[in-house]
């Protein structure tokens, strides 16, 4: 019998001669490179420039296939193109619609989830209270002569990562240094950005120019609702908010139970200051997101034990921190821990792993990081991204947070619409009540145009901080307080406010429920699987390398071929009938009479990542040639297209069919 060679190992294979030491380069450049100084300078630095000319080569072969086979191509391209827009071909449109597919089947219709579909204008209300009007930035720096703009913190990380990589003289001092600046890099204020730029001495990329000080810019693209141009708009950054908006009607539609969720799919648009990277930074994008609502006070999960006994690689801040590496933990180990904070959370991120791992991410260059102090917002009481390794690292693609209560509270003081949750006692309850009540007099006399700000975020306190104010005012008269939608620290004075608790008999418990939300950046997600699915071989002959790309047929983009061995009217005929026989069980096929050699039609197929060829060459059987293991097996004709949709389906392997038919040798 024939070993099956399957194709994660045939990419590994490949990965290994692309990428010599792969593990140890990607590995030790952990997020922002946060791990010991000792392992990363440990490598020759020459090892470091040739891993990243290995990489290059490796990523420029996957795109150059990626390109000439229509996968994808720059939007306007007749126009010399647009940064940051890029146009899906016919396989690169099939690749994303099966993701998609798998997508709500994965989540929606097993979760028995909520769709929606909400529009991409946004009236600049809704994002005014999210928080995205007044946040949603990045730092700039501008070109002093020509007015070219950059991100800031690309810039500086792109001159640490070069000098660590391609400057042989750097010191061990001055590594130590650039790898501290790359680990603090999302923490730096603007003032702390433009120091380093100025003291690094980096200047305008194209231009060799002087750079301004950086400043902040809003990454949303506005617009105007009607023609008058009185009601401002937004492009919307995410697809999260449409649902939070129609909770109420939600929460209402599912019999006013909790918990529940809510799915939608959509285009999401951030005017990014200088996209690259491809498809993993642009500036139109489809997103896939999960808002799940529960209770704040029971965040378990009626079916974590399914994807309890998981394990794969999680990076926790506190390995983060201290510069280990990432390490397989089961789920409900994790769980258990404590290193995730609740069961909800952890059955969504057991969910996305076996999501990745079926759409053929490979298991080993997935891992699970926990957001560090500086990165949590500061709402959220944990925050994990699924990162996916490639050539340009670890990339996140999936960010999966529990938010809290914060967007439901933040919508609600907005609109004044109370998006809430209810659960009946079966008798009454008496219950000790937090009461809240802010001195408006003094506050607008103390705050001016800022009082209702302030107003809002006193209000808004939890009962532990409310109490620990309460405390403080007694104690000194006065109190520090951050007002995050003003981010910065006001002195709330005794007379400003008053905090009590009052006991209540109550019919029913009346709460802003907390939110779990996996976001899935599709665009992303599909360019890692191209890049984790890529390979190449030797023709027959050996005399020239083959692109291969070993697609999982649940996402392929064309579940098999048809080839008539020769062209012949009969041969021709049986195709035809075999093609019918396709599309009556919706197998999606391409047929090649062309009279190229059929060596070179199965080459050109593989290059799309087609998983199954038919070649016709008899009336009453063909062969169906696997992909990866270039194994051919002969099936009747009337039989063909039912082995192709159960192999498609997922309902027996390639391993199954090969035992119940002859095998069939060229």
């Amino acid at each position: 019998m024939i070993r099956i060679i399957e194709g994660p190992a045939v990419k590994r294979r490949l990965s290994s001669l692309l990428f010599p030491s792969q593990t140890a380069i990607f590995t030790s450049k952990s997020h922002s490179t946060i791990s010991s100084p000792q392992a990363n300078h440990s490598k020759p630095e020459m090892d470091a420039a040739q891993e990243a000319h290995n990489r290059e080569a490796f990523r420029q072969a996957v795109v150059n296939t990626l390109e000439r086979r229509l996968f994808y191509i720059p939007s306007f391209k007749i126009y010399r193109g647009v940064a940051g827009l890029y146009d899906y071909g016919p396989p690169g449109c099939a690749v994303k619609s099966n993701v998609l597919a798998f997508w709500r089947q994965h989540f929606v219709l097993e979760e028995n989830m909520l769709e929606v579909d909400c529009p991409c204008v946004t009236p600049e209300i809704v994002l005014k209270a999210s928080g995205h009007v007044d946040k949603f930035t990045d730092l700039m720096v501008k070109d002093e002569k020509t007015g070219t703009c950059y991100r800031a913190d690309h810039l500086l990380k792109d001159y640490c990562k070069d000098r660590l990589e391609k400057d042989p003289n750097l010191s061990a001092e001055k590594a130590v240094e650039l790898r501290h600046v790359l680990a603090v890099l999302d923490d730096l204020s603007s003032e702390e950005l433009g120091a380093k730029i100025k003291e690094y001495g980096i200047t305008a990329p194209d231009t060799k120019n002087p750079l301004s000080d950086p400043y902040p810019f809003n990454l949303m693209f506005q617009t105007s609702i009607g023609p008058s141009g009185l009601s401002p708009g937004y492009m919307r950054p995410e697809t999260a908010q449409g649902i939070f908006v129609n909770f109420k009607d939600l929460y209402y539609y599912n019999g006013n139970k909790l918990p529940f969720a809510a799915a939608q799919i959509g285009q999401a648009f951030r005017n990014e200051i200088s996209p690259r990277q491809g498809l993993l930074r642009v500036r139109e994008f489809t997103l896939a997101e999960i808002e799940h609502f529960v209770d704040p006070e029971d965040k378990s999960h009626p079916k974590f034990s399914e994807v309890a006994q998981l394990e794969f690689l999680m990076f926790p801040r506190e390995d983060q921190v201290s510069g280990r590496q990432a390490r397989r933990i089961p789920i409900g180990e994790a769980v258990s821990q404590g290193i995730v904070n609740n069961q909800t959370l952890g059955y969504f991120i057991g969910r996305v792993y076996l999501f990745l791992t079926q759409l053929g991410i490979d298991k080993d260059r997935l891992r699970f990081r926990q957001h560090l102090a500086n990165e949590m917002a500061h709402y959220a009481a944990d925050c994990w991204d699924a990162e996916i390794e490639c050539s340009y690292g670890w990339i996140e693609c999936v960010g999966i947070a529990d938010r809290s209560a914060y967007d439901l509270r933040a919508h609600t003081d907005k609109s004044s619409v109370p998006l809430v949750a209810h659960e009946k006692f079966l008798e009454p309850k008496e219950v000790e009540k937090l009461v809240i009540a802010p001195v408006k007099k003094e506050l607008g006399l103390a705050f001016k145009g800022n009082q209702r700000m302030v107003v809002e975020a006193l209000e808004a306190m939890e009962e532990k901080e409310a109490m620990e104010m309460k405390a403080t005012l007694e104690e000194k008269g006065q109190a520090e307080f951050h007002v995050c939608t003003l981010d910065k620290v006001v002195t709330i004075m005794k007379n400003m406010l008053s905090i009590s608790k009052e006991k209540k008999k109550e019919h029913q418990r009346v709460f802003t429920p907390s939110v779990i939300e996996p976001s899935f950046g599709i665009g992303r997600i599909i360019y890692c699987l191209y890049e984790h699915s890529f390979y190449t071989r030797s023709s027959r002959d050996g005399d020239e390398q083959l692109n291969v790309f070993s697609f999982p047929p649940l996402i392929a983009p064309i579940k098999c071929t048809v080839f008539p061995l020769v062209q012949n009217e009969q041969y021709e005929e049986v195709a035809r009938r075999i093609a019918k026989s396709l599309t009556a069980v919706g197998i999606s096929y391409k047929i090649d009479i062309t009279g190229t050699s059929i060596g070179k039609r199965y080459a050109r197929t593989d290059e799309l990542g087609v998983p199954f060829a038919i070649t016709v060459d008899s009336t009453s059987s063909v062969t169906v040639r696997e992909r990866d293991s270039k194994q051919q097996i002969r099936v009747s004709v009337d039989e063909v297209a039912s082995v192709i949709k159960e192999v498609t389906d997922g309902v027996s392997t390639w391993g199954d069919v090969l035992w119940r038919y002859p095998t069939h040798s060229s």
